[in-house]
């Protein structure tokens, strides 16, 4: 009998659960150190600094203009342990599925992941799975954790920010936010947004190897949106952040969208973007690297740290007025990773 739906017998542990890990999970997946399925990863690791990571997605819609939530998940933690300064290497896959999923739409998730991380150049070496009876969960969540290896003489530490630092913000704010926000409520524009979930973990590794001291924080921008990450970089660096509005990269179709709805770019979330504090002398040439990478052609300086209002973030209007920018209070749009 061909079954085509994911059963609670999928999650129980027996004969249904290794059907789904050795048919289906495996064979996707399939390297050296998973195929052994045994119930963790073991592998060897050089010496040095290690980042390790963990997250877990719920995105609603789990299908959307430009990804879904199997890549959405290996990206964000891909995206995490770069930020760190580091190589990702290894991740692990937690799946819970509500009874009832369509096993077509598990395939379609689980092969999104697996190009993810390819072209991430990292590996799915472990996981787990568990079904939960019908209205116990929302189709599908996933949660992934992955490990990387500093890179030498990196340290991009929210707290290292000091007066004089440019800031770049490396592509268009908010493009992930509004995409899931239209898509979930069947909002119709006549527009190409999408998404802008992928890997940064590639041109992080351009910039740390060229430029490792130069590059003081790394943060990307999601939940809560680049005045979230703005403000707690300023916070722990007990610095002022100074930001203009006229250079902050905004597609025109969703700055339209935001104004119709009343949202703020600067806290709505970013899903392949990232934030670089880095010395004023070498910011010309960061921008330039980056500019080189297919993730990172609209990167632009949007401005600078300094000596005034410590822990705050300040931003020049497009008038010429002066605005704290200030943290996101609440949750904005719900369920956007």
């Amino acid at each position: 009998m061909t079954i085509d739906k994911i059963l609670l017998d999928h999650g129980s542990g027996g004969k249904l659960s290794h059907k789904l890990i050795s048919e289906i999970l495996v064979p996707i997946f399939d390297n050296p150190i998973l195929s052994s399925m045994d119930d963790g990863a073991v592998f060897e690791i050089p010496k040095g600094k290690m980042a390790f990571s963990t997250d877990t997605y719920v995105v609603d819609p789990i299908f959307f203009p430009g990804g879904d939530i199997g890549e959405l998940a290996v990206n964000g933690t891909v995206n995490d342990i770069a930020m760190c300064g580091a190589s990702p290497v290894y991740l692990s896959a937690g799946l819970i599925i509500e009874e009832g999923f369509s096993i077509h739409d598990l395939e379609k998730i689980l092969k999104t992941m697996e190009k993810a991380a390819r072209k991430a150049k990292v590996y799915i070496v472990t996981g787990d799975t568990k079904v939960v009876p019908k209205g116990a969960a929302d189709k599908i969540f996933i949660n992934t954790s992955g490990i990387g290896m500093i890179y030498d003489k990196a340290d991009t530490a929210s707290s290292n920010a000091k007066p004089g630092d440019k800031i770049i913000i490396s592509g268009t704010m908010a493009d992930h936010g509004i995409t899931i926000l239209t898509q979930r409520e069947g909002m119709k524009f006549d527009t190409s947004i999408k998404s802008d979930t992928a890997p940064l973990n590639h041109v992080v590794k351009n910039m740390l190897t060229d430029y490792p001291q130069a590059v003081h924080v790394l943060r990307d921008p999601t939940r809560g949106g680049v005045g979230t990450a703005l403000n707690e970089i300023a916070e722990s660096s007990k610095a002022g952040i100074k930001i203009y509005e006229q250079r902050l990269p905004v597609k025109k179709e969703v700055a339209g969208i935001c104004e119709l709805l009343g949202f703020d770019p600067l806290y709505i979330a970013n899903e392949g973007k990232f934030i670089a504090v880095v010395s004023p002398d070498m910011a010309d040439q960061v921008l330039k690297l980056i500019h080189e990478d297919e993730y990172g052609r609209d990167a632009c300086i949007i401005g600078q740290v300094t000596d005034d209002h410590p822990g705050r973030v300040f931003m020049e209007t497009s008038i010429g007025g002066t605005r704290i920018v200030d943290m996101l209070t609440g949750e904005q749009l719900p369920r956007i990773c």
